[in-house]
């Protein structure tokens, strides 16, 4: 039996993909181990998102490669897509496994130990490690076809990510995704259906809804078709939340937020992209909308729903960003009033259009405007979960955490509002209605 130690970095794609690939592994007799030991094979799941993000991606696979020489590193995703050539130069790297045939990890993983196996039979003390895995980079932009994976249950949840899309038609200036993911590709309703059926078997009670872009779902069969999906969803038994990922503000229109509004267990929780509050940044972003669209798109959402908690990414020290702009877009968050930012300072991307473009900030600057941002976001945040002050709230509890020699029982509210009870019985994936009455930390509420 061999043993597998497994990481991943990046989004809820990636995880999703990374637990399937687990299960995959499973099956198939694989032990898994922590990535901290010594294995047989390291599976680093890659992200490119940044420039960071790729030096990260690195260093995992040469840690995987320092902690056992002997042992496969097998690079996968979004990291080896993009970078093409370049990752298979990496002398850290023995496999290279691209985007879009990570369903066929284990069938590729041991086709590589079979070869390399009779090569070693043979007493070739040397293996051509680049030819083999050359033939694993797959151009995801060249198919069509959703790359169809199964989830069958995840580790440690009670809410699934399941995703329903791939790739992305954007193209904003700052983005290499569309690279590395492909152009848009929408999963079959009837997969989704029977996946998320078969969790909510297992006791799955929330399902969270990710992709690259899924407000595109359906649109490459020519017409968007995330409301209707989600209307089918909520027809599962079992299934008691649907949680949605990051939308992009266009398809926020009175029809869609009415429509969303009419289904009990959609969870009034919506992360929008944002980038910039400034619409000479955004028009430079290549975002498609306007911050007075945007803030339409807020109202209503809010118009539709009761304190809906609304989520957004803020990228500071855009190229070309000057001090006015910035005071734009801290003015209109101010304005916005978000439950939660995730603030981001620009990061340089080789292959985009925005790495070539004049006016970069320097990392004082963003450091200054970042810092800014959060300590504003601090305050919004604090805001938005003291208006849950004395009011009831349905917690879906996820786990057990001892706080000062207190044992409590902790999950998320349906706006996701970190919110824990005090009890030393377990109340793993049980909702539970009660009063919110004060706060036990800075970002998590008490329940009665």
């Amino acid at each position: 039996m061999k043993s597998v130690a497994l990481h991943n970095l990046g989004c809820k794609v990636n995880g999703y993909e990374m637990d399937v690939m687990q299960q995959m592994l499973e099956e198939k007799d694989y032990k898994i181990v922590p990535f901290d030991e010594r294995a047989d094979i390291y599976i680093v799941n890659t992200c490119t998102v940044t420039n960071i993000a790729d030096r990260k991606s690195r260093q995992m696979l040469h840690r995987a490669k320092k902690k056992n020489p002997e042992a496969v590193v097998v690079a996968v995703g979004c990291y080896v897509q993009a970078g093409g050539e370049d990752a298979l130069k990496d002398d850290g790297v023995d496999l290279a496994i691209g985007n879009n045939r990570k369903k066929d990890l284990v069938e590729i993983l041991e086709q590589f130990l079979a070869e390399r196996a009779q090569r070693e039979a043979e007493e070739k003390n040397v293996y051509d490690r680049k030819t083999l895995c050359h033939t694993t980079i797959i151009d995801i932009g060249k198919t069509d076809e959703f790359e169809n994976m199964n989830l069958k249950e995840t580790h440690g949840h009670t809410r699934a990510c399941v995703k329903i899309q791939d790739g992305c038609n954007q193209f904003c200036s700052y983005c290499i995704i569309p690279y590395a993911r492909g152009r848009v590709r929408s999963r079959k309703e009837e997969d989704i259906l029977r996946e998320i059926g078969g969790l909510a078997a297992k006791g799955y009670k929330e399902a969270v809804l990710t992709g690259i872009h899924i407000s595109s779902y359906g649109t490459d069969r020519g017409t968007p078709e995330l409301l209707s999906l989600i209307r089918a969803i909520h027809g599962i038994e079992g299934i008691e939340r649907i949680r949605l990922g990051s939308l992009e503000p266009g398809i926020v229109t009175e029809e869609f937020a009415v429509g969303l509004g009419e289904l009990p267990k959609l969870c009034p929780h919506f992360h929008l992209s944002l980038q910039s509050g400034c619409d000479a940044t955004l028009k430079r972003m290549n975002r498609r909308y306007t911050a007075g669209e945007y803030y339409e798109k807020t109202r209503i959402l809010r118009r539709v729903f009761e304190n809906p908690a609304i989520t957004a990414d803020v990228i500071v020290g855009f190229p070309g960003e000057t001090e006015e702009e910035f005071a734009e877009t801290a003015a209109f968050l101010e304005k916005i009033q978000l439950y939660e930012m995730h603030v981001f300072k620009y990061s340089r991307r080789k292959g985009t259009r925005a790495a070539a473009m004049d006016g970069q900030i320097d990392d004082e600057t963003k450091r200054e405007r970042s810092s800014f941002l959060l300590d504003m976001e601090k305050e919004h945040s604090k805001r938005f979960r003291e208006s849950f002050l004395g009011r009831e709230q349905e917690v879906l509890f996820e786990e057990e955490k001892n706080v000062g020699g207190t044992l409590f029982q902790v999950g998320y509210t349906r706006q996701y509002v970190k919110t824990a009870k005090k009890s030393e019985n377990s109340l793993t994936n049980e909702v539970v209605l009660g009063k919110i009455k004060g706060f036990l930390s800075d970002h998590m509420m008490l329940l009665e």
